[in-house]
């Protein structure tokens, strides 16, 4: 006759430290994405003024050179697209990393002067 062993108890604290670790993981990194906000750093200019008007439609480019349409990331071509469809008299407000690269701001502002969309403003921070 064959004996069986007995079984010993499975120790599952180790397996809840590492849930509960992973759980603190995930709701960071979700509180992150659910802010959603695109890191920009802006340029300081001693001529800066207060926006006198809200802006209904934000661009916003970072450091990377990455364009964003109100949160949306979107190539130089597709912003084009993009801007067609929104009215001349909405106002945009241009938000552009310190560090981005001249061309990308180039490339935004001949994209809004190839539509002729001049009710725009490009937002500083105010020198002190």
């Amino acid at each position: 006759m064959k004996k069986v062993p007995e079984r010993s108890a499975l120790n599952i604290v180790p397996f809840i430290d590492i849930m509960l670790v992973l759980l603190c993981i995930v709701l960071s990194i979700s509180t992150f994405i659910a802010q959603g906000k695109i890191e920009v750093k802006l340029p300081s200019a001693s001529s800066a003024a207060p926006l006198e008007q809200k802006p209904s439609v934000l661009v916003e480019v970072n450091k990377e050179g990455t364009l964003h349409l109100d949160g949306k990331a979107l190539s130089l071509s597709e912003f084009k697209e993009a801007l067609a469809s929104i009215s001349k008299s909405e106002h945009l407000q241009l938000r552009i990393d310190e560090q981005s690269q001249f061309g990308t701001f180039i490339g935004l502002i001949n994209a809004l002067k190839e539509q002729s969309h001049d009710n725009f403003s490009i937002a500083t921070l105010q020198q002190r």
